[in-house]
């Protein structure tokens, strides 16, 4: 199919079931307190769901985010905090920050109801790098007792590779750059910038590959 074809709701469901052999692929990125995804604090965590427009682009969709409280007996290592820049401890974030449990449930039910209208039947995650995330991820859901929880336990959507292969390019903000794309180095390291850009370059990427095909 021609991307200059205008493509319909139900063809668009189609193209992103098929896309990804029934994945629906969803843009994770974590902040965190350290990189002991079992002793260490999740701070933070961002996810973008995609989807494909009228003319068969992939493009960023819904965004999801959360500051999170760390789970009791966290470990907060001091390095890791003044590489994020993030401070548990400060007041507006104490009060926006929610738990662990919380976060991850409301994130996995948004991710849910997204993907139910396309026909596939488990979540993938992509990330700059995606083991440390998704190991965030697996090991916060465990602690939470989360059965239902979409992503696929080890298979993920690298985008470090994905931008050394199309770009020349592993490091995200290098990756972004090389792609066209703006990067702000004053709002990096934050999830929610992270995975906005991270979602960004992952669709540039397949919308280049669409249209070498």
């Amino acid at each position: 199919m021609s991307l200059d074809i205008a493509v319909s709701k139900t063809n668009s469901s189609e193209l992103i079931t098929k896309r990804f052999r029934g994945y629906y692929p969803v843009v994770v990125d974590v902040e965190t307190a350290g990189f002991n995804a079992k002793t260490d604090a999740l701070l933070e965590i961002a996810a973008f769901t995609l989807y494909v427009d009228e003319k068969g682009h992939w493009q960023k969709g819904e965004c999801m985010s959360h500051h999170i409280q760390p789970f009791a007996g966290a470990n907060l290592d001091p390095a890791a905090l003044e590489f994020t820049g993030i401070d548990p401890e400060h007041p507006f974030r104490k009060q926006i920050a929610v738990e662990e449990n919380d976060a991850l449930r409301d994130i996995f039910k948004r991710v849910r109801n997204c993907m139910k209208p396309t026909g596939c039947r488990r979540a993938i995650l992509v990330g700059h790098n995606p083991s440390f995330d998704l190991a965030f991820l697996n090991a916060a859901s465990q602690r939470c007792s989360i059965k239902r929880n979409p992503f696929h336990p080890f298979s993920t959507f690298d985008t470090a590779t994905l931008g050394g292969l199309a770009y020349g390019q592993t490091v995200l903000s290098r990756a972004v750059k090389a792609a066209g794309l703006e990067w702000d180095e004053k709002q990096a390291h934050s999830a929610r910038y992270d995975a906005d850009r991270t979602a960004e370059l992952f669709c540039n990427i397949i919308n280049r590959w669409g249209q070498l095909k």
